[in-house]
């Protein structure tokens, strides 16, 4: 784990920056937000920790809520996706499916599994940050409509990142 250090603060850089100079700057209408800041937690390794992964939510999304200044709402939808990740795994992974110290991609585990598995993700995600930041179920439907407009084009630049960045070795 020590020598992924490096490449993944890299990866939690890169993505930060990306997110805060880029893709926040990018509103169709209201209703398409990319965050790709979600990536670092779906490319976490298989084996890491649940405390650890929960850390890292937490810390990822706090810092792109300091950026933000949106006070706690990226933190807790992060905390979230984190929390629901190893549940995801379990249920749409059997435990032979992977190798000790490999992470989830799109190369290593197929496009149709990758889609599903970062579709839940994602999806959870912008749902819990759309609720949150609305506070109300009043514009439920409105909500819904944005959460998957915004999941939509989240995922495609995820798996856009899966074929141009991290290509196959």
């Amino acid at each position: 784990m020590s020598k992924l250090l490096p490449r993944y603060l890299l990866l939690f850089i890169i993505l930060v920056l990306l997110q805060v100079w880029v893709l926040n700057n990018i509103q169709v209408s209201g209703f398409i937000n990319p965050y790709l800041y979600v990536l670092f937690v779906l490319l976490l390794p298989f084996q890491t920790p649940n405390w650890l992964l929960l850390f890292l939510s937490f810390i990822l999304g706090l810092t792109i809520d300091m950026f933000c200044d949106t006070l706690g709402m990226h933190a807790s939808a992060t905390v979230f996706m984190g929390f629901l990740r190893p549940i995801v795994l379990q249920v749409i992974t059997t435990r032979d499916t992977y190798e000790s110290g490999t992470s989830p991609s799109i190369h290593l585990l197929g496009f149709n599994w990758f889609i599903k598995y970062s579709l839940i993700l994602v999806f959870s995600h912008h749902l819990f940050l759309f609720l949150v930041e609305a506070y109300n179920f009043n514009a439920f439907y409105l909500i819904f409509w944005r959460t998957l407009v915004s999941t939509f084009f989240t995922i495609l630049l995820i798996v856009l990142s899966q074929y141009i960045i991290f290509r196959k070795k």
